[in-house]
């Protein structure tokens, strides 16, 4: 979700004014992925680099993903989705954590959707923690090196309870994954908006969602003839 900052600049606002209107973008975006029964959505939300930040806009961002948390409750609920989060969530201030573990457990049996929160994550993170999981296993013995397989490093991953994205979203003109699920989208098609992100709307998510339906997935290998 990017370019709040640019949005507000362009508009003579402070950043944090960028990333208020940004939460809008995520109450349309997060609706019309439950009514196109887009079952998962995950959202790169806050990077362990966007930890560098003014301290003032790290603390805006903060308190605005606690006032979003609390304010959406009653949303999840009516649209039956489920709140889920990966990342280094012990680094969030207690007040956010507090609010998002309570918020993930009172939606744990919604079913229409998944949506995840990438939260302190970074792809890197992802899998050092992994292989540092991996390295403990091999060390005590329980797991052999030469047992070790795709499927059992995808397992160790923050991201094992969902499944790898099919499609990545990147706005505000960028064109790159920015350290985003570096193992999760080997096979993930891209699509990249030029529009800001608190401008996003569902119409430039189904312009997404048709360019993502019009390509062919082979996955390395060749599509057979029909």
């Amino acid at each position: 979700m990017d370019g709040n900052g640019r949005w507000a600049r362009e508009r003579g606002m402070p950043r944090v004014e960028g990333h208020r209107q940004g939460v809008h973008a995520v109450r349309d975006t997060t609706e019309a992925c439950a009514e196109l029964g887009i079952p998962h959505l995950t959202l790169y939300t806050f990077s362990t680099e966007n930890w560098k930040r003014p301290i003032t806009e790290v603390s805006a961002l903060m308190k605005l993903l606690i006032q979003a948390l609390k304010k959406e409750a009653r949303s999840f609920h009516e649209n039956n989705i489920r709140l889920n989060s990966v990342g280094s969530i012990d680094e969030l201030p207690e007040r956010a954590q507090e609010e998002l573990r309570s918020l993930m457990a009172e939606t744990a049996s919604n079913t229409r959707m998944t949506l995840t929160l990438a939260l302190s994550y970074s792809g890197k993170w992802d899998l050092t923690i992994a292989m540092k999981k991996l390295a403990t296993q091999v060390k005590d013995g329980s797991l052999s090196p030469g047992d070790i397989t795709e499927e059992i490093i995808a397992n160790q991953l923050s991201t094992a309870s969902i499944p790898d994205p099919d499609l990545m979203i990147r706005t505000g003109g960028e064109q790159r994954i920015s350290n985003y699920m570096l193992w999760q989208m080997a096979y993930s098609e891209l699509h990249f908006a030029d529009v800001y992100w608190p401008d996003f709307r569902r119409q430039h998510l189904f312009k997404a969602v048709r360019d993502f339906q019009d390509r062919e997935r082979r996955f390395g290998g060749v599509l057979t003839e029909q």
